[in-house]
């Protein structure tokens, strides 16, 4: 089982709206963790299981408080909440400036979320958004406990370009003088392309081209729906089934193949490969 932490480089591609989405269709019993430094969103989009808002102080920033002191993995459920329809989430920071006193726990909490989804107690896999991520990412301390990274981009050329160019610098920080060895090399780097109606396969081969042809040991490991009306049905802004929108069909697609592709080697720590049978050894 796996902690998956999902970021963007620039601009608003989708992350939350991706995190959310595939935690909910997650095909095993998953957390979705809001991890962006820059605050969360979720308090103000979902309501609570008992149709009340969710609790602003109980979630990131209380679970930080508690990190301090020593983290065992099971106490990340004494912080989450259940949104409606059944997701457990911990809910953001409310700003960027509490994230300042977190500088030394991100690593602490990726720990407990790593051991999270190998727990014999309350296992789950975690979905962590992580908002954007810059020169200098505060969140490396938890992308280095996680077995898979996830870049969302849209597909407009320049959105392309940086994902590209992050998924290298990103690779070149966590595995450092790994590259090149005969070692296991976590996380892996995937890319989820946020697609118009149209094309979504050729973007897809096209940024795959783009990534070999960087040497970057990223791929694209799927492609995500632009759905506005999607998104809204997702958290119950917007009346009708979520679960037929095109973003969620295409969200749950992605997330069989991850769990296809990697499922199995989550579950016992072996070796990985990416979709284009890229090994996991380097």
């Amino acid at each position: 089982m796996a902690l998956i932490a999902i970021a963007a480089d620039k601009g608003s591609p989708g992350v939350t709206t991706t995190a959310v989405a595939l935690a909910a269709v997650w095909p095993r019993r998953a957390l979705l963790a809001e991890a962006d430094p820059a605050g969360g969103d979720l308090v103000y989009r979902c309501a609570a299981a008992h149709g009340g808002p969710l609790d602003p102080n109980t979630g990131m920033l209380s679970l930080a408080a508690t990190a301090r002191r020593g983290l065992v993995a099971e106490q990340v459920w004494d912080h989450a909440q259940p949104v409606s329809g059944g997701l457990e989430v911990l809910v953001g920071l409310g700003n960027a400036e509490q994230s300042v006193g977190l500088a030394g726990v991100w690593p602490v909490l990726g720990s407990a979320f790593a051991g999270l989804a190998g727990s014999q107690h309350g296992a789950a896999d975690v979905i962590a958004d992580c908002g954007r991520i810059g020169v200098d990412p505060v969140v490396t301390g938890l992308f280095a406990q996680a077995s898979l990274v996830l870049l969302v981009s849209r597909t407009e050329p320049e959105q392309l370009a940086r994902v590209r160019d992050r998924a290298a610098a990103l690779s070149a920080r966590l595995h450092g003088s790994q590259r090149g060895t005969a070692h296991i090399v976590t996380p892996l780097i995937g890319v989820v392309l946020v697609v118009g109606a149209r094309d979504g396969a050729k973007i897809a081969g096209q940024m795959n081209d783009m990534l070999v042809a960087s040497q970057s040991v990223a791929r694209v490991v799927g492609v995500v729906a632009h759905d506005p009306a999607g998104a809204e049905q997702l958290v119950g802004r917007r009346r009708g089934s979520a679960a037929k929108s095109l973003l969620v069909r295409s969200v749950r697609k992605v997330a069989a193949d991850l769990h296809q592709q990697f499922g199995a080697a989550w579950a016992t720590g072996a070796g990985t490969r990416m979709p284009d049978g890229t090994s996991g050894l380097r």
